[in-house]
């Protein structure tokens, strides 16, 4: 079966996004994650923990966008094409 038909296939230009952002946001995840560690187990300052919980949040904030950007690129890119990006089919009434 091949790549297509399973749904897994990503274009060449969205999986370079695609890597960019993962590799950005793990990269800012385990930063905030070791600040997080350091701020409460190492050094017990509150203001290094918090810093490591923005960062945290920062990199999850940083892929959902990153993935809403391919979505949104690929939505663009099969609407110029002509595909059909919604089914509109009409409502059933329930009796």
């Amino acid at each position: 079966m091949s790549q297509r038909k399973r749904g897994i296939f990503i274009a060449a230009g969205r999986k370079k996004v695609f890597d960019t952002v993962n590799f950005v946001s793990i990269t800012i995840l385990l930063i905030g994650i070791i600040l997080l560690i350091s701020g409460y187990i190492a050094s017990g300052y509150s203001e290094l923990a918090a810093i490591g919980i923005g960062t945290i949040i920062g990199a999850i904030f940083i892929f959902i966008i990153g993935m809403f950007f391919i979505a949104t690129e690929e939505m663009l890119e099969k609407r110029y094409k002509g595909d059909r990006v919604t089914d509109n089919k009409p409502l059933r009434r329930i009796k």
